[in-house]
């Protein structure tokens, strides 16, 4: 059924007539070209003749005598007067073929292997789902880490935030979120990332396992801004499509911060002038825009539970993106680099993180350990510096010395992995026992 659905698909897409234009002129990567000006749409893709073969691009300026064009990749060899093929606006058509396969933000295959198509192509970027026809967000979902599965839960048709500087484990807890959270798919942007990494997150980190179930849509950081900006929404796409076939769907986004960065390149080259910290004013939209895509879905249908990372400069969670991001999302987790130097893994600081989901995710008596945890996690924070110094006299605040003997309790509660929810609060009850009470 799915080569049928392919040919059909590829039938489909055939042109009675294919649309060229001209090279006019090249300036400051930037291409204007001629003849295609009147046909083609803003965001429609188009296949330019280079000398040694061709390279994709994106029309994103159009006036009344040329188009103009930002290409996809290396434009060495390209001359004036060149062909210039319209392709009209990209699609994607993803199927559960692509289940367990690693893509582009094309959705052509990067393992080496033949990928199928379905018959219904989706555009790359569309309207979220009316708001007033969505449903609320769903029950609460393992996540196989105890600090997410009690001080920090997560449920089905939630978006959260991941924020995290580089090196303090982000990577690392997003393989353990697409191992241990329940969903039926789970759909992975890499944006911009390494390239060495892209093998090491599927064989080592992500496992044999983990990608039994996933699709990988990766850019690497060498592509073109164009690409790496598609590929948030081409695993966007995807995951639409499953949640459409009443699935659940766990979309992890990495980052977003690099999604702007490459969204900042292009609107900068259309000339849209630069404001909030060097991004363009269009950057909150673009942001925004695609997390909404995401959540629960209409009656009938599945819903896409989000996960999305920012990387944040000295943790600095006033940044532009961070502070986009965050006043849009529905909790955010906040990695701290000096949990992770010692060495505590996740290190989630969980006074600076927050799930909207409670106090609704949890039962009276959840909620009341939840609130003494965070309670005495705040005070110990508080006076940190203090405490370490040997500044603070024992005996003179009660909720503080309370504080001081639960902390290396809960501390090491944080590290622990969650066999269930029912037994990690069990394990969050005992942290706060106190001993001889």
């Amino acid at each position: 059924m799915d080569k049928l659905e392919s040919i059909t698909r590829r039938i489909r897409q055939l042109r009675p007539s294919v649309l060229y234009g001209r090279v006019q002129s090249i300036r400051a990567g930037l291409i204007r070209i001629t003849g295609l000006n009147s046909h083609a749409s803003f965001g429609d893709r188009v296949l330019i003749s280079l000398q040694s073969g061709t390279v994709g691009g994106e029309i994103i300026g159009l006036a009344p005598d040329h188009a103009e064009v930002l290409p996809e990749g290396d434009t060495e060899g390209l001359s004036v007067g060149a062909d210039v093929e319209l392709l009209y606006a990209p699609v994607i058509a993803p199927c559960d073929s692509w289940i367990g396969r690693i893509i582009d933000p094309l959705g052509q295959p990067l393992d080496g292997r033949a990928l199928p198509h379905g018959a219904f192509p989706r555009p790359f970027r569309c309207e979220a789902l009316p708001a007033v026809r969505r449903k609320r967000l769903g029950s609460r979902l393992p996540t196989g880490l105890a600090v997410f599965d009690t001080l920090l839960p997560l449920v089905q048709g939630q978006r959260i935030g991941l924020f995290a500087g580089s090196g303090v484990g982000k990577s690392t807890l997003l393989s353990n979120m697409a191992k241990g959270v329940q969903a039926d798919v789970v759909v992975i942007a890499m944006i911009g990332e390494r390239g060495r990494e892209l093998r090491e997150f599927v064989e080592k980190t992500l496992g044999p396992e983990g990608m039994k179930r996933a699709v990988i849509v990766t850019a690497t950081s060498d592509r073109s801004p164009l690409i790496r900006r598609r590929c948030a929404w081409a695993a966007m796409a995807v995951a639409e499509h499953f949640r459409d076939q009443g699935r659940h769907v766990l979309l992890l986004a990495d980052s977003i911060t690099r999604f702007a960065e490459a969204h900042r390149e292009i609107a900068l080259a259309a000339g849209e002038p630069p404001s909030y910290r060097g991004f363009p004013p269009s950057v909150s939209n673009m942001i925004m825009a695609l997390a909404e895509r995401a959540g629960p879905g209409l009656d009938g249908s599945g819903d896409i539970t989000g996960i999305f990372s920012v990387l944040v400069a000295g943790s600095d969670m006033e940044e532009p993106i961070a502070d986009i991001l965050r006043g849009t999302l529905d909790g955010h987790v906040v990695l701290d680099r000096t949990i992770a130097e010692r060495g505590r893994f996740p290190a989630v600081d969980v006074v600076r993180s927050v799930s909207r989901s409670l106090p609704d995710a949890a039962t009276a008596g959840e909620n009341a350990m939840i609130g003494k945890a965070r309670a005495a996690l705040g005070a110990y924070a508080e006076s940190e510096l203090m405490i370490r110094a040997g500044l603070y006299a024992p005996g003179s605040d009660p909720q503080l010395d309370e504080a001081v003997r639960l902390f290396p309790r809960l501390d090491g509660f944080m590290t622990r992995t969650s066999p269930g929810i029912e037994a990690s609060f069990a394990a969050l009850e005992d942290a706060l026992r106190l001993p001889g009470r």
